[in-house]
């Protein structure tokens, strides 16, 4: 007689997971997209799972056929409109902020902000300006002057004979004499939220370098939002890139947040052209084996699981479908 069909059911079970186990392990290197529309996409960033740093992970978006970068962050998703690795930070835009073609026609806005838990943080470097600001609950004052005459409320002051305020980016006779303007830099994201409730609105602007040496001025002002983050450069990771161990590309196990090198012929947790992983003939025992041995694996199985049921059933005694512990499978 065959046996239960819940014995098949339980094999069955294990077969899938076992298979599942091994296809998750295949190599990684060629799903890792190193760009999104014009913007390259290195390490420590990653917008495929398992590549880049942990620390960075599900924060970057790619959409519309590889063509839309945006950061997700707690106020919302923001598109991405360059990333420097060198001076490492991103610029984006917020089209909720006012530009140049509002003029004088405020619409409703939001709050940028960025969670402090992760690795990212709010340039310094960021200028905001803000318009139309309640004069009984916000302090505007023309800086200089207000700080030499309170300078324990200097710091709280929005200044209202800023630069930026006089000379707009771009538009500098945008705003007509009706409007008023003053520039505040928020030390956190509460500060931020309580002068938008007293503010018609704001925009960021983001001083970005010329580029050019011996340039009478060296940085213009840009409308954007920048955002500086940590570059978490490990040696394994290093070892992994070098193009005489093998150029792999910096990942990590999607389970357990571990370190892996991807590599063309499979994940190691060291460098591709490690002499040890050879020599110990142990490539088939790291996460990230190649296909071909993970399809070896679930051929294996399979044949296992099918001989060890028939086998089962060969020796099975008629019970009459009773269970007795002669018959007992598990």
């Amino acid at each position: 007689m065959s046996p239960p069909l819940h014995s098949y059911s339980i094999f069955f079970s294990i077969f899938i997971t076992i298979l599942l186990q091994l296809s998750t392990t295949s190599s990684q290197s060629n799903r890792c997209r190193s760009s999104c529309g014009n913007i390259p996409i290195n390490y420590p960033f990653g917008i495929d799972d398992g590549c880049g740093s942990p620390y960075y992970r599900h924060m970057l978006i790619c959409s519309d056929n590889n063509t839309k970068l945006q950061l997700r962050t707690p106020s919302g998703k923001y598109p991405v409109k360059s990333i420097s690795y060198s001076d490492p930070h991103l610029l984006l835009s917020d089209p909720f902020m006012w530009n140049c073609q509002d003029r004088d026609n405020f619409r409703p806005t939001r709050s940028f902000s960025i969670d402090s838990s992760t690795h990212f943080t709010v340039s310094p470097q960021n200028d905001y300006l803000f318009f139309n600001c309640n004069p009984n609950k916000v302090i505007v004052e023309p800086k200089p002057l207000f700080c030499e005459r309170f300078p324990d409320r200097c710091d709280s002051s929005c200044d209202s004979s800023s630069y930026l305020c006089r000379h707009l980016p771009g538009c500098g006779s945008a705003l007509g004499s009706r409007v008023s303007c003053c520039s505040y830099y928020p030390k956190a994201t509460q500060s931020l939220r309580l002068m938008l409730e007293n503010c018609a609105t704001y925009t960021s602007v983001y001083w970005r370098s010329s580029g050019v040496e011996n340039a009478p001025y060296d940085q213009f002002p840009e409308y954007g939002i920048r955002v500086d983050f940590e570059y978490p450069v490990t040696m394994k990771c290093l070892l992994c890139q070098e193009t005489t161990k093998g150029g792999g590309v910096c990942g990590f196990d999607t389970r357990t947040r571990g370190f892996l090198c991807l590599c063309k012929q499979g994940n190691v947790t060291s460098y591709c052209k490690d002499p040890n992983l050879v020599r110990h003939k142990r490539i088939g025992a790291i996460a990230g084996t190649v296909s071909a041995v993970s399809a070896a694996g679930v051929i294996g199985v399979a044949g296992g699981v099918f001989w060890y049921l028939k086998k089962v059933r060969a020796k099975a005694p008629v019970t009459c479908g009773v269970q007795t512990n002669e018959n007992r499978i598990f």
